[in-house]
């Protein structure tokens, strides 16, 4: 039996998997860490470019926490609208879609917004978790997201 599609249920299935995603990066990146010492991440170099000036760890913190959540749950919000309306882009098992969204933010937008090196200029250490990290990310808001949408 199949259900209706709803862009609404699919994104709101999504956004509570990118919230799990989220958090399933983070402790990924506990164990892959993707900047070296003295690394700015790219939320950081954004807030301090919307501020105008440096920020102090406290204020560095809040906004790697504020950035990297919202983009998670707002991330994962498309692709539940995305993959109710096309099921085909959940493939892998929302693997292909941590990659993607890498490929995209680090590897593209990131860089010529002047957030992030080059992909080229990138430690390996950092091009090896982000692909890693992305990728944990996508498989559990895949995951998350399909047993929500069933309950929706």
């Amino acid at each position: 039996m199949s259900r209706e599609r709803s862009i609404l249920k699919g994104a709101m299935a999504g956004m509570i998997g990118g919230l799990a995603g989220a958090g399933a990066k983070v402790l990924a990146e506990k164990l892959f860490p993707p900047r070296i010492e003295g690394q700015v991440p790219p939320p950081v170099v954004l807030a301090e470019q919307v501020a105008g000036h440096p920020l102090p760890p406290a204020g560095q913190q809040a906004a790697m926490q504020s950035i990297h959540w919202t983009f998670g749950a707002t991330a994962g919000a498309i692709y539940g609208a995305l993959v109710e309306m096309e099921p085909s882009l959940g493939a892998w098992k929302g693997a292909a879609f941590g990659l993607t969204l890498n490929k995209l933010t680090h590897e593209s937008i990131l860089p010529k917004m002047g957030l992030a090196s080059p992909k080229e200029e990138q430690p390996a250490q950092e091009r090896i978790s982000e692909w890693v990290t992305h990728a944990v990310y996508g498989i559990f808001t895949d995951a998350v997201r399909r047993a929500v949408r069933k309950n929706l």
